[in-house]
């Protein structure tokens, strides 16, 4: 499993706006975006899974503002144009690469970040709820 502590230093250099005063504010979604890009991914990398992460970083990515997507018991291929990160609240998953890269297994909880350009196949084994943002 990749080490995930670049990623998450990389949220904890960009403070939440509200950080120093007491107060917290959810941030727009062109300040989500930035902040994702600290994430961002080249062709070639493999899927980033964060396997349930604390209430600190999931405020920091700003996750609850993000959109949610949901789908049942399925599998289906997809191809990744841009960068996505999620958050799942429900469900269980294992997306196999179409390029030879590793799988990954995720569910409800973990914090997961797919590289641009990757072509996979979604092995969806039960109900799946996120939040996600395409970056």
């Amino acid at each position: 499993m990749r080490s995930t502590t670049s990623s998450i230093a990389a949220f904890l250099l960009v403070p939440p706006v509200g950080a120093f005063t007491g107060t917290t504010t959810f941030l727009s979604s062109a300040q989500n975006k930035q902040n994702l890009g600290l994430l961002r991914m080249s062709n070639g990398e493999e899927i980033e899974v964060i396997s349930q992460p604390d209430q600190e970083f999931l405020d920091k990515t700003g996750v609850f503002s993000w959109g949610t997507w949901g789908c049942g018991v399925s599998k289906f291929p997809w191809t990744y144009g841009d960068a996505e990160s999620c958050y799942l609240l429900a469900g269980k998953v294992t997306v196999t690469p179409s390029d030879g890269r590793k799988p990954a297994s995720f569910g409800k909880g973990d914090f997961v970040t797919f590289p641009a350009g990757m072509s996979c196949t979604w092995d969806v084994t039960e109900a799946v709820e996120k939040h996600y943002m395409f970056f």
